[in-house]
């Protein structure tokens, strides 16, 4: 019995592992699906190229094959080696950009500071920025001007970064010395997962009207359609 039990925990341990982790393999597969984009975009540019070149100007040859074959392996290591995103946005940055890219510049502010963080904010900072995928596509039709808009912009624009820009600026030593009760790791945790649950009810109050007119169209082909509706005449 004993051993069945610590089996049952173990694959819980497993199982809870693989959840946490999931947001830094999802970046990864996104990080290595635009490296190989990139890769096969100049590839693709520089036979194009040669095959031109070879049809209207003069045939490669032997040379001509030799530095197509240099130029493709150039491209290839140069775009497998140059990081598949750009610098992460500063803080500031966060506060003027557009509502709809609002959620991936976040996450991608948030990925950069990830290193610097304790182990349990680190699995806070990826369960934010699996919130943050799932609220994007909600902001594409959210005024930016209109109170939700600008409660978003608040909370994950300016909010968010000032504090983990707060936790950052105290000195190494004394991120784990009490004060007030608390340790700046774990007030660091504490508000962390305060945000992550604002956003996802954010989220959740968002996809009200949705979630209402889903309902409304259900019970309109219940009536419509269900057994006790009588179906239209062909």
């Amino acid at each position: 019995m004993d051993e069945q039990i610590e089996r049952a925990r173990a694959t819980m341990a497993r199982i809870s592992d693989g959840y946490r982790d999931a947001p830094a393999r999802r970046r990864t597969t996104q990080a290595i699906g635009r490296r190989l984009t990139r890769i096969a975009m100049a590839d693709a540019a520089i036979l194009i190229a040669a095959v031109l070149f070879g049809s209207i100007v003069a045939p490669l040859g032997i040379m001509g094959a030799v530095l197509v074959m240099a130029l493709l392996v150039a491209a290839t290591l140069l775009f497998a080696l140059v990081p598949a995103e750009g610098r992460a946005p500063p803080p500031e940055k966060l506060r003027t950009v557009d509502l709809k890219a609002l959620p991936a510049q976040t996450e991608r502010w948030l990925g950069a500071q990830r290193p610097m963080l304790p182990a349990p904010a680190r699995t806070l900072v990826d369960q934010i920025g699996a919130r943050l995928d799932t609220l994007s596509p909600q902001l594409g039709r959210l005024d930016g001007e209109t109170e939700a808009g600008l409660e978003v912009r608040r909370l994950i624009g300016e909010q968010l970064p000032a504090f983990v820009a707060d936790y950052n600026r105290v000195p190494g030593a004394l991120r784990q010395t009490p004060r007030n009760g608390k340790t700046p790791d774990a007030e660091l945790v504490d508000g962390l997962r305060l945000i992550e649950r604002e956003i996802a009810d954010m989220t959740a109050r968002l996809a009200q009207d949705d979630l209402d007119g889903l309902a409304t169209r259900r019970r309109y082909l219940e009536t419509r359609y269900g057994d006790d509706g009588a179906a239209p005449t062909p």
